[in-house]
């Protein structure tokens, strides 16, 4: 099995990364792993933690339309270039963790994805070193107000409410390129997304390059690569599982917020 590095906060509210072991245990680190940390002799027993998003990112950069289906769903074609928005950081949240169904929307759709960690400071990295500065995956749930994404002619709002971005529930180092990833509304057993990652238009190699010439990204930082084909409504109740081989599962029910 692959080594998953995670972020949790203990009983006493300290904040961690870590190496989860096989019995949900973590070996502590003293620093993030992307700046180098090392395992301490610190340990966290199951059960006396809370596991956080695995990173806490200063942004997160989102690839509209990467698959060609799924542009072709929303009537559109593939971008001639990659179609880039943000995610505010308050938008993170953890696998888990309840997704709240905001009052001003009336559709909030699900958009499993592969997210990309970056481990390295990147500003104008050429194509041939971006891969470089990829640290790790994890997986995300770009969730979206279609309603108010169609309303407002720009995706700001639909994109960033909070909890409007769960990531998780770990990192790994590597991935296959065909990995398939998967997603399942309510434990149904046929999933409405499915789609190989490597079917992508936009590489995250070529992602990280082509963003690192916009702005510059810090270790830490998320790219989101793009949803497959199959995207669709959440209703409060709903519960929302997006699988990525070789990862894990990130798991989410949606509520209204007391």
């Amino acid at each position: 099995m692959a080594q998953r590095y995670v972020r949790v906060q203990s009983q006493t509210g300290q904040l961690h990364y870590g190496l989860l072991r096989p019995d949900r245990s973590v070996q502590v680190l003293d620093a993030p792993p992307w700046l180098q940390g090392q395992p301490t002799e610190a340990e966290l027993l199951p059960g006396s933690y809370d596991l956080l998003a695995p990173c806490a990112p200063s942004k997160v950069v989102a690839v509209g339309k990467n698959y060609s289906d799924h542009a072709a769903e929303m009537g559109t074609e593939t971008p001639p270039e990659p179609l880039l928005f943000i995610k505010p950081s308050t938008a993170v949240t953890a696998a888990g963790a309840p997704i709240y169904y905001p009052s001003q929307a009336t559709q909030v759709d699900y958009e499993g994805e592969l997210a990309v960690v970056i481990g390295d400071r990147c500003a104008h990295v050429p194509a041939e070193e971006a891969r470089a500065k990829i640290w790790g995956y994890t997986i995300a749930n770009d969730v979206t107000a279609r309603d108010l994404q169609r309303r407002d002619g720009q995706w700001t709002r639909a994109k960033g409410f909070d909890t409007f971005c769960p990531l998780g529930p770990w990192i790994v180092r590597e991935l296959s390129p065909g990995a398939r990833l998967q997603t399942f509304l309510n434990d149904q057993d046929t999933p409405v997304q499915s789609a190989a990652i490597d079917e992508m238009t936009y590489s995250p190699d070529y992602l990280v390059a082509y963003v690192s010439e916009i702005m510059t990204l810090l270790p830490g930082d998320v790219i989101l690569t793009g949803t497959p084909a199959g995207v669709g409504p959440l209703a409060v109740g709903d519960r929302i599982r997006v699988e990525i081989e070789g990862i894990g599962m990130l798991d989410n029910s949606v509520a209204l917020r007391a």
